[in-house]
């Protein structure tokens, strides 16, 4: 018996042309000056997502100023750079445009205007003792669910570690998902994101931390992600895919948020600090092999995910619906094109080791629904090579 908590913005718009009401709320909040957190390419689109931001905003007459030096996997310095603007430009909130990428950075940028200690320092699970800026999120793919979260994740490059900083001070005031804004997205970054959004999915569903509530959410992303993936990959401008996946991102952000992850996502937070990795890659190549690993934990509900993901599973023992999940996460991977193998990515087995020992230790690794050891990931790595 345990009781749980929820964690979610405490306003969330989504559906087209939702980022039309940014500046309405920007304005309910009591920003004067904005500084809008995001990428160089973002920012360079005519009548791209940041266009649209700054246009609602201009509506509402409220004043802005950018930072556009987001980096993939963002970096300490990326938080700083931008935290410069914000303090230069005398800004008193932040409006994220983006990916994970951007958000994190916003929300990096938030801890240091707030906060006196090294983002290093602030590693861990409710460090943050101070309030944030407010941040509205405005969200361009469909994988990450950082508008959501209470995660900011960041690399430090001295050491090629990726910390998250875990609070509900990092949770966004606003989350935005119009998936009009996704639609010029390329095909491998859209299957990248799915894939990301499906390992938040099945990860959330599988964990220890799971509860009802999650469950409904995980569920749903699962069969939504099953249906519209490989479309939205094939065809961009498939409005209605670009909208399931949106929502399935969404609610996959809103089930990992409250019932935490595992060794997927503490292990590809080794290879995106190691090596650089797009975050939803690696999540995807490591995602059938950490999960056949995991089956043994609760054969049921894995024999759940292959009836949520259009197995016909009629007739099977729960074993054998069980395998049919992990096949069928590989075949959607195939499907729309993610690397095959670890070895394709450039990744050298001599770091597995310490990526294994660094794995154990990322905060994720806690509510894996099967608890192994430095051997068992070494080996997953081994596999997934």
């Amino acid at each position: 018996m345990r009781y749980y908590d929820y964690f979610l913005p405490n306003v969330n718009f989504f559906g087209p042309k939702s980022v039309e009401v940014t500046g309405e709320r920007v304005a309910l909040l009591g920003m004067k000056k904005a500084l809008i957190v995001t990428d160089k390419f973002l920012r360079g689109l005519e009548n791209g997502p940041v266009a649209q931001v700054v246009a609602s905003l201009e509506a509402q007459k409220i004043d802005y100023a950018f930072y556009d030096g987001v980096e993939p996997n963002p970096k300490i310095a990326n938080c700083h750079s931008g935290h410069e603007i914000y303090e230069a430009e005398k800004c008193d909130g932040i409006i994220t445009v983006g990916g994970g990428s951007a958000h994190d950075c916003g929300k990096g940028i938030g801890i240091v205007a707030t906060h006196d200690e090294d983002l290093t320092e602030l590693a861990g699970i409710d460090t943050l003792t101070n309030p944030l800026p407010p941040i509205v999120a405005v969200n361009t793919t469909a994988g990450t669910a950082s508008e959501v979260t209470r995660h900011c994740v960041l690399t430090n490059t001295e050491t090629k570690l990726k910390f998250v900083i875990v609070s509900w001070r990092n949770v966004p005031l606003v989350s935005i998902n119009d998936p009009l804004l996704m639609i010029g997205i390329p095909p491998a970054l859209t299957a990248a994101t799915g894939m990301d959004a499906l390992t938040h999915a099945v990860e959330a569903y599988v964990s220890k931390n799971a509860n009802p509530v999650t469950d409904a959410a995980a569920i749903q992303a699962m069969k939504l992600i099953s249906k519209n993936l490989r479309q939205a990959v094939a065809n961009g401008e498939n409005v209605e895919a670009r909208e399931n996946m949106a929502y399935a991102s969404l609610l996959a952000g809103m089930a990992f948020n409250n019932a935490d992850l595992g060794y997927v996502h503490a292990m590809a937070h080794q290879l995106g600090g190691q090596y650089d990795m797009p975050h939803g890659v690696a999540n995807a190549i490591l995602l059938p092999t950490v999960e056949e690993y995991n089956m043994i934990s609760n054969p049921q509900r894995f024999a759940d995910i292959a009836e949520f993901l259009g197995e016909n599973i009629d007739g099977l023992s729960t074993r054998e619906a069980a395998e049919k999940a992990i096949s069928a996460l590989r075949t959607l991977a195939t499907d729309v094109g993610i690397p095959a193998t670890l070895e394709e990515m450039g990744v050298k087995k001599e770091d597995f080791e310490l990526m294994a020992e660094n794995a154990l230790r990322d905060g994720n690794a806690f509510s894996n629904p099967r608890q192994g050891n430095k051997q068992d990931i070494i080996d997953m790595f081994e596999k997934a090579f």
